[in-house]
Parts: structure tokens; C-alpha cells; sequence
């Protein structure tokens, strides 16, 4: 296969390749070597692709009209790698679902509803449902409005996203240990999955304030090691097996806010440190705050309520995640605000 029509768009704080599944080849051998083929992987600058030259602009969503009763649109996100020939499902990507309901609308997989159009997401990678809310307001998609999320410039058109049953949807359990904290070679640690594999432990435990720039936390070979060193014991722990050369689970320091939040984060995703943080990834951290005993809930500062409004700072800026809970103070279901934007639509060449 040589060319293929796209979409490219940015979702959230990601930005990638938008394909429906029909475009792409079937065997998924062939279809991996068009997408780094596509994306100029491997090659740290990905100079003769699309990609970015980082993981967050090297993304992939494959889009098809869903069978499923009540959804509308099945989704698998690809994250290729950049610097090696590997392509992942073995995550989500909330940023690049952010993009998927106004692509199934330009695409056709879903009608136009009315100044709204709701699109029902089923989420290939985890077998979980999202719903994105699209501004369609003369029968098409509308990008533009006041909508800031942090970690892109400017304003566009609200994407509201709401995640239903996302516990577990990884790793088999929101706590796949069975416990609250374990102690990986001398830290104590969270292992947590709600729509993303984390593992979630103060930034004093290995080292790190917390408050770091991303350039300051890739320069750190030291504690880059450590991290990774923990990442690779806690894999087999979370059902996830040998992680070596997984994106999965992503590595999650937290310490007190300092800017009116509930946490701030410092996020590797899983190697290198993040610009922002992934919106499942601040999900399953928010979560993470709202149990006793871990240490986000031991460095955070939660509101009172069963509706939980959580900002979590990042190197960026904040994201928000809304969360609702049970009478027994078990999340129910998580939101979040995001935003996106058509760059191109157009065919792509191997």
C-alpha cells in the first residue's frame, strides 16, 4: 500500500492521523509498516513523515461505523513510536478521542443531530464507551470558539467527553494489585487503571520535587532509571506483562498543588516526560486522590461532595476532571473538557 486518504487533526494536546478503518490494510503487520512508514519512524526527528518528533504528534486513530447496539463509532488509537519501528494498542488516548466524534461527522459515520450532535465511542483498545458532545450548529462540524485548555494555544469549540466504566478497562481492576499502595523497590506506589495504566507515587519518593520542567525531567538520566526501574517490576503486577517495550503503564509524580488545584503532576509517558498529561492518564490520577491511604490522596487537595470537580496542574497549566460518586465513594464516571481542530483532510503517501 502506497497512499491512503487521512484526516489530520489535533485532539486535545495531541495531534496525529485520523484514518477510517476501510482506508487502512487489513493485516495489521501491513498496516503498522504504513503507519511508521507514514510518520517517518524510526528516526528521533521523523524527518521524512508526518510525525512530530514526539510521541504526542505521532498518534493514530482508526475510525469505523460500530455495530454495537447504542454506539456509533468504534475507535482504535495507534500510538507509533518515534525513535523505534513499534506501533501500540495497548492503550487509550483521551486527547485523540477528543477528535474522533467530529471526524465520524465529516467522515459520515454520523448524522447531524442538531446544534449538538452526541457521538457514542466505543473504544477499541480497552472495550470501554466514550461520549463526545460536537458543536454542529448549520449541519456541520463548527471548530471555532471560546473554549482554552491548557497546552494549546488559542480558542475552539468545546468537546465535552464523559467516560463510563473506564475501571479496569487495561489492566482488569481499577486496583489490578489488589491493594491501595505497594512498595516497589523502596517506594510506595499506586498501581491504577481507570481508562489508563498508571502507577502513581510522590515525586520526593524517587528524587524529583514535582514542580520540574519537562526539559529538566528528561535531562535527569538518574531518575529516569529509577522510574524505569520500577515501571518494569510493577508490569507483571498490573496484568500487563513484560513492559519493556510497552506505553503502558505511564509514570505518574505527584506533589501538593501550588496553583489552587487538587494535584500537580509530573507525567512520563512511560519514558519521556510529558508537556501536559494524557486525559485518561489525569483520570486515573484524580481517582488515585480520591483513596485513602495512596500518596496522591496524601499530597492532594480534594473538595468535599459526592461530585468532584479535581484540577490537576501539570508543566502546562491544569486539566479539569469531573467525577462522580457512588454513596460508597466509588467513581462512577469521569468528564473532562477538551477541545479540537481539522488541520488537513487529504491523501497521504508511503
Amino acid at each position: 500500500m502506497s497512499e491512503a486518504r487521512v484526516m489530520w487533526m489535533r485532539g486535545g494536546t495531541s495531534k496525529g492521523g485520523y484514518f477510517l478503518k476501510e482506508d487502512l490494510p487489513a493485516d495489521p503487520a501491513a498496516r503498522d509498516a504504513f503507519l511508521l512508514r507514514i510518520m517517518g519512524s524510526p528516526d528521533s526527528r521523523q524527518i521524512d513523515g508526518m510525525g512530530g518528533a514526539d510521541p504526542l504528534t505521532s498518534k493514530v486513530a482508526v475510525v469505523s461505523r460500530s455495530s454495537r447496539e447504542g454506539v456509533d463509532v468504534d475507535y482504535l488509537f495507534l500510538q507509533v513510536f518515534v525513535d523505534q519501528a513499534l506501533v501500540s494498542d495497548q492503550q487509550n488516548c483521551g486527547n485523540i478521542l477528543a477528535g474522533v466524534g467530529p471526524f465520524a461527522i465529516e467522515r459520515r459515520l454520523k448524522a447531524v443531530a442538531g446544534i449538538e450532535t452526541p457521538v457514542t465511542i466505543y473504544m477499541e483498545n480497552t472495550g470501554q464507551i466514550a461520549v463526545a458532545t460536537v458543536k454542529t450548529p448549520n449541519g456541520t462540524v463548527d471548530y471555532s470558539g471560546d473554549v482554552r485548555i491548557d497546552g494549546v494555544p488559542g480558542t475552539a469549540a468545546p468537546v465535552p467527553l464523559q467516560f463510563l466504566d473506564t475501571a479496569g478497562s487495561s489492566c482488569g481492576a481499577l486496583l489490578p494489585s489488589g491493594n491501595a499502595v505497594d512498595v516497589i523497590n523502596g517506594v510506595p506506589v499506586t498501581l491504577i487503571d481507570n481508562g489508563m495504566p498508571c502507577i502513581v507515587f510522590k515525586a520526593e519518593d524517587v528524587g524529583a520535587t514535582g514542580y520540574e520542567t519537562r526539559e529538566e525531567l528528561d535531562g535527569n538520566d538518574a531518575l529516569k532509571a529509577r522510574i524505569e526501574a520500577i515501571r518494569l517490576i510493577a508490569g507483571p503486577l498490573m496484568n500487563l506483562g513484560d513492559v519493556t517495550d510497552k506505553s503502558v503503564p505511564k509514570m505518574m509524580l505527584v506533589a501538593p498543588p501550588r496553583h489552587g488545584g487538587a494535584v500537580t503532576v509530573r507525567s512520563f509517558i512511560p519514558k519521556r516526560a510529558h508537556a501536559s498529561i494524557g486525559v485518561l492518564g489525569a483520570v486515573s490520577v484524580a481517582t488515585a486522590c480520591l483513596i485513602k491511604g495512596t500518596p496522591a490522596a496524601e499530597v492532594s487537595v480534594v473538595p468535599d461532595g459526592q461530585r468532584k470537580t479535581l484540577s490537576v496542574e501539570h508543566p502546562t497549566g491544569e486539566t479539569t476532571c469531573v467525577m462522580e460518586l457512588d454513596e460508597r465513594g466509588n467513581v462512577t464516571s469521569a468528564a473532562m473538557l477538551r477541545t479540537a481542530r481539522k488541520l488537513m483532510d487529504g491523501t497521504i503517501y508511503a
